[in-house]
C-alpha cells in the first residue's frame, strides 16, 4: 500500500488510465500546465502531452460538448469541471446529449465520457464553489453517478469510471482533498458498490463523499457512550446498491441517512424511501435525515452552521434511540 492525499490519488488514477490506453484525454479548465486548480492534474500535460491534456476556454458546455463528439469517435474523455456550481452551464449537454446517445442507439454508441466535479462546502469559498448538486444528476436516466471520500477509492473509482462505456458523473468531495490515506494494490470495490466501513449494532448510518469522515467520528464518539452506530459509504448515488444498507438496517432497526445537500428531493430522501419499503416491518424508529439547508450556500462566515457535523449527527441519532 501507498500512502497518499486524495487528490494525488486521483492524479495516480488518471496517469494510470492515461498510461494503459492511449484513448483516454483530459480535459478542462487550466488542466494543463496550471495543473487544476486543486492540482489534481498536475504534471499530466507534461508527461502526456497537450494533445492529451487540453485547456478549455471558460465555456463548460463546450467542455461537455466537444467531449460528447471525441467519445463518439472513439475517444475516452475526461472533463474537469472546475467548481460544483461551474456545471450548470453544461447541463443541457449533459442532459440532453451525454445522458442519452447510448440509448438513443440502442447500445451502438458507446458514450465513455467521465466528467468529474468537486463538490460541497467546507473550504470557505462562496456560492457556485460548494454546492451538493448530485441529486440533479442522479435523477437523470442514463447517468451513472459515484462519490468518493476517501484516496483508495479516489484512485480506484476514476479508473474504473474511465473504464466504463456509460457516461459516469464523478464527484470529489473538495474539502477532503489534502487528507491522507493508503491507496492499495487492487481496487476494494466495484465501482456502482455501497461498502461498510465501520461495523455496529445501535443504528445504521448511510453517508458518502465529504460527510463519510464526519459520520466515521460521530460513530468514535458514540462509542464512548456506549452507542455502536454502523456506517456505510454509498459510494455510487446512481445506480444505489441498498443491499448493505437493507441488511444493515434489518440488524439494527434503524438508519440515519447523511448528507450535505439540501434534503428535499434528494439522494437522502430515495435512500429513506427505498429503505423504509424493504425495511418496514423491522423498523424500530421512522428513518431520519442529517442534510444541508433547503437554502442557497451561506457566506462562509455561516458555513459551520450550515454544514452537517458530527454534532448533528450524533442528535440525530440520539432521537433515533428514542423511538
Amino acid at each position: 500500500m501507498t500512502t497518499m492525499t486524495l487528490a494525488k490519488a486521483l492524479n495516480s488514477g488518471l496517469r494510470a488510465a492515461m498510461e494503459q490506453d492511449p484513448r483516454v484525454l483530459v480535459m478542462g479548465e487550466d488542466v494543463g500546465k496550471l495543473g487544476g486548480v486543486f492540482r489534481v492534474t498536475d504534471g499530466l500535460a507534461k508527461d502526456f502531452g497537450e494533445q492529451r491534456v487540453l485547456d478549455t476556454p471558460l465555456s463548460e458546455s463546450g467542455i461537455i460538448g466537444t467531449a460528447v463528439g471525441l467519445a463518439i469517435r472513439g475517444f475516452r474523455p475526461v472533463c474537469e469541471i472546475q467548481f460544483d456550481g461551474f456545471v450548470f452551464p453544461g447541463y443541457d449537454q449533459i442532459v440532453s446529449q451525454l445522458a442519452k446517445l447510448r440509448f438513443r442507439s440502442q447500445g451502438k454508441v458507446p458514450v465513455p465520457v467521465v466528467v468529474r466535479i468537486p463538490f460541497g462546502g467546507g473550504i470557505g469559498a462562496v456560492e457556485h464553489h460548494s454546492e451538493s448538486p448530485e441529486s440533479l444528476f442522479a435523477h437523470v436516466a442514463g447517468l451513472k453517478v459515484v462519490a468518493c471520500s476517501n484516496p483508495d477509492d479516489a484512485h480506484w473509482m476514476i479508473r474504473q469510471a474511465i473504464a466504463s462505456d456509460d457516461p459516469v458523473i464523478f464527484f470529489e468531495p473538495k474539502r477532503r482533498y489534502w487528507e491522507k490515506g493508503e491507496v492499495s494494490e487492487s481496487a476494494p470495490a466495484g465501482l456502482y458498490s455501497s461498502r461498510v466501513v465501520r461495523a455496529g449494532t445501535d443504528v445504521t448510518v448511510a453517508c458518502y463523499g465529504p460527510l463519510v469522515k464526519t459520520c466515521l467520528e460521530a460513530a468514535s464518539a458514540a462509542e464512548s457512550e456506549g452507542r455502536s452506530l454502523e456506517v456505510i459509504d454509498l459510494r455510487s448515488l446512481s445506480p444505489l446498491d441498498l443491499d448493505p444498507v437493507v441488511a444493515s438496517v434489518r440488524r439494527t432497526g434503524r438508519l440515519v441517512v447523511a448528507s450535505e445537500a439540501p434534503s428535499e428531493s434528494s439522494v437522502t430522501s430515495e435512500v429513506a424511501a427505498r429503505v423504509q419499503e424493504e425495511c418496514f416491518h423491522t423498523l424500530e424508529a421512522p428513518v431520519l435525515r442529517v442534510t444541508g439547508f433547503d437554502t442557497p450556500y451561506p457566506p462562509s462566515r455561516l458555513e459551520e452552521d450550515y454544514l452537517p457535523d458530527l454534532d448533528r449527527v450524533l442528535d440525530v441519532v440520539d432521537r433515533s434511540l428514542e423511538f
